[in-house]
């Protein structure tokens, strides 16, 4: 849900938030690792992703690698619905694994938790089809000298 209260800054929120999912599509990286971002409400992100054997590592389950960029991204886009005018670098992130994951659609659920000015954290979740948490982390994030709107993809999800 956009802001409560004035309409005109809900409706800056949501165009915000899907500029934002217009630049996580337009990543180069999410080639490699095909996921979708959505945002319905400040502070919250939600990425589903599907784990195939594409992503395994040698004993046969999802590598780290797709856990971090998950767990990651959803976090990240969480606090950068706060920020609209930069874009947010990480700064640290420490993650745990839960348990591991074949096969199946895997949900990152990623949360604000404080700051608004110069850091922002969150956290995150990895969530597997049968609503098992498989994984979670914390993060930092700075915001850049980078302006959202001189983003090529900042805008809306193709």
């Amino acid at each position: 849900m956009p802001p409560e209260g004035d309409p005109a800054l809900a409706a800056g929120a949501a165009s915000h938030w899907r500029a934002l999912e217009g630049l996580y599509a337009s990543a180069a990286i999410n080639e490699l690792f095909a996921s979708r971002l959505e945002i319905e409400r400040q502070g919250e992100a939600r990425i589903t992703f599907e784990v195939t054997g594409k992503v395994y590592h040698a004993a046969g389950a999802a590598h780290g690698t797709i856990y971090f960029k998950m767990l990651d991204d959803a976090a990240f886009y969480a606090a950068n619905t706060l920020v609209s005018d930069r874009f947010l670098l990480t700064t640290g992130f420490n993650l745990h694994f839960t348990k591991p994951v074949r096969e199946g659609l895997v949900t990152a659920e990623g949360r604000w938790v404080s700051g608004k000015r110069r850091v922002l954290v969150a956290e995150s979740r990895l969530v597997d089809a049968e609503g098992e948490e498989i994984g979670r982390g914390t993060g930092t994030f700075m915001r850049s000298r980078i302006p959202l709107s001189g983003l090529p993809g900042y805008g809306p999800a193709r």
